[in-house]
């Protein structure tokens, strides 16, 4: 495939190769943008004359809606091959990715502002005041790789429907859907302003999307690290930043343990336990630990490990080995220290077998740090407020779950536990495409969720008449 730069797509003299994770075949080559091209495409971005009205701003996006969702054979075969996530959760992406463009294409004809009443002011009794929302921007999207269309859409759905030209950089890993989903909203229509694809090594183009004056926002989601790295070299521009994640799940004595299984086995394994909303600590009250752990550990034992594309298989291959390799280190100091490994803790290249372990502690490091992969550790605790500590006791803050009955218990864990979202009775990785989304602490700043991104897209203009 090819860069979309300026409305054509184009090659450059260096490519980089696209790689199944499975096999490590190339699945196909992209060219590599440079910092002259990223130039040329900031500019270009910034000629757009916010031509586009609200009503054609929402045909247009609602028409890749249809698109993405009558190519969906051929885009969970590109989504699974590239990022090694199952065939079943390519299409799962996909489902969510056609909610977050219809919810932006009707977001696009709800941009409201409203009246301020002048007359509030001495002296000011025929003055009309409005405030009104126009388009922020340049928006620059750094996208990851392990939701290659669903994280691009929760970027690119708002930025469109405020009226915005978006720069996309998606991940170097998983460049091909980006470019697919570009390819639809030109055949839509979109002015080729609007909408530009750049890939290449961050080294060489990042500084120049993030530190150039044309650019009035960055829409990141990635680590910590580069999190804060991009905020050092942004200017007085706009952010949303969607950094790490160390969600916890608390499972209370009262809790009920048939509906708990499921949610501890999608929430830990799902999507290869590569989101940055997986449990990543499953902080369980000491006196239903036995037996419930037992069940995880013989269901995450049957689970089918493998080829993605298998529609059988559960767990595909992490983005490549050396992040497998990650994930194995944490398991084998986590036994070092004096956890059980009660099943999986086996790696084959960038496999990784589901992992459970039990009596761990929580300042161990395959639970203070973002375990990328599948696993689930168990920390016991004996009560409420000991379960609420221990959730506490992190930097990251994205989004926590509570199994309980107890009302009180309930609403006791929703004031306290420090998240950006707690959810009653569902794992933390509970996402609808229109709540908002974001962490606090080092979790991130700003919030996604298709309503509250557009607004965040929008500049306020006071208007007196």
């Amino acid at each position: 495939m090819k860069l979309l730069i300026k409305g054509q797509w184009q090659d450059t003299e260096r490519v980089l190769e696209v790689l199944n994770p499975y096999d490590n075949s190339v699945i196909d080559t992209v060219p590599k943008a440079t910092a002259d091209l990223v130039r040329e495409a900031l500019g270009f971005a910034n000629s757009y004359g916010y031509r586009l009205t609200a009503w054609e701003r929402y045909e247009i996006i609602s028409k890749v809606a249809k698109r993405i969702e009558a190519e969906a054979d051929e885009l969970a075969q590109l989504i699974a091959k590239e990022s090694g996530k199952t065939i079943k959760d390519a299409y799962t992406e996909i489902k969510r990715s056609v909610q977050t463009f219809i919810f932006s294409a009707e977001e696009a004809k709800r941009i409201n502002g409203e009246v301020v009443p002048i007359d509030a002011v001495e002296g000011m009794p025929k003055s009309l005041g409005l405030a009104i929302r126009e388009p922020l921007g340049v928006i620059v999207a750094i996208c990851p790789f392990n939701y290659p269309l669903n994280l691009v859409a929760h970027k690119v759905g708002p930025a469109l429907a405020a009226n915005n030209p978006v720069i996309v950089k998606p991940s170097s890993s998983t460049p091909l859907t980006a470019l697919k989903m570009a390819e639809y909203f030109l055949e839509a229509g979109l002015p080729e302003e609007m909408l530009q694809v750049l890939v290449g090594d961050s080294s060489e183009i990042g500084d120049c999307l993030i530190a150039n004056s044309i650019v009035r926002k960055v829409t990141f989601t990635g680590s910590v690290t580069v999190g804060q790295y991009i905020a050092s070299k942004m200017g007085l521009q706009h952010c949303c930043m969607e950094l790490g994640g160390n969600d916890p799940l608390l499972i209370l004595e009262d809790a009920d343990l048939d509906k708990a299984l499921p949610i501890v086995i999608d929430g830990a394994f799902g999507n290869n336990g590569e989101r940055c909303t997986s449990i990543k600590r499953i902080i369980i009250e000491d006196k239903i630990a036995d037996n419930f752990i037992g069940r995880v550990a013989e269901e995450a034992g049957s689970l089918k490990v493998g080829d993605q594309l298998n529609p059988a298989t559960y767990i595909g291959p992490l983005i490549d080995e050396a992040s497998a390799k990650e994930v194995d280190e944490r398991v084998s100091d986590a036994v070092d220290r004096g956890a059980k490994l009660l099943v999986g803790g086996k790696r084959e290249g960038a496999l990784y077998w589901p992992t459970v372990l039990d009596h761990v502690a929580a300042d161990w490091p395959v639970v203070v740090e973002e375990t990328f992969g599948p696993v689930a550790p168990f920390i016991r605790v004996n009560s409420l407020d000991e379960a609420i500590d221990v959730a506490n006791s992190t930097p990251f803050g994205l989004q926590s779950g509570v199994l309980t009955r107890d009302y009180d218990k309930a609403m006791e864990a929703v004031r306290r536990i420090q998240s950006g979202a707690v959810m009653i009775n569902r794992g933390p990785g509970f996402r609808a495409e229109h709540l908002p989304f974001g962490g606090i602490k080092e979790s991130g700043l700003g919030r996604e969720g298709v309503k509250y991104a557009v607004q965040s897209m929008t500049n306020l203009k006071t208007v007196v008449l």
